[in-house]
């Protein structure tokens, strides 16, 4: 229900409304969807097969700075790694948590004996 009370008399409100056919709506109203779809930008690897594309980054490997947010070869990482997922521990470093873990145990052993040793003494 609306309250005319606030409307002072007198005043007017025109409204227009603009109408198409169908042809004329059709040429000029976009009707379709493609704000609602991500803008693929177009690639600087058109045309380049992805045999090209591992040859010029083996040519570029040494120019590509090792740290840094974009344009690195940390940058690269992070991607393959999260379009991958988690590629797990090497072997390499599970052999060297492997020997941290028996070099932790080996200093746990030494340093009971040690203390055996000072309480036999006294």
């Amino acid at each position: 229900m609306v309250d005319n009370s606030t409307y002072t008399s007198g005043s007017e409100l025109s409204l227009s409304k603009k109408l198409y056919n169908k042809s004329a709506y059709l040429n000029t109203i976009n009707n379709s969807f493609t704000e609602l779809t991500p803008v693929v930008p177009p690639s600087v690897t058109d045309g380049v097969s992805v045999d090209e594309f591992f040859q010029i980054y083996e040519n570029l490997f040494y120019e590509i700075p090792k740290k840094g947010e974009i344009n690195s070869h940390e940058y690269i990482i992070k991607q393959s790694t999260n379009y991958i997922g988690s590629l797990g521990i090497s072997n390499e470093i599970q052999a060297l948590l492997d020997e941290i873990t028996s070099l932790r145990e080996e200093n746990l052993t030494l340093q009971q004996n040690l203390i055996e040793s000072i309480n036999t003494e006294q």
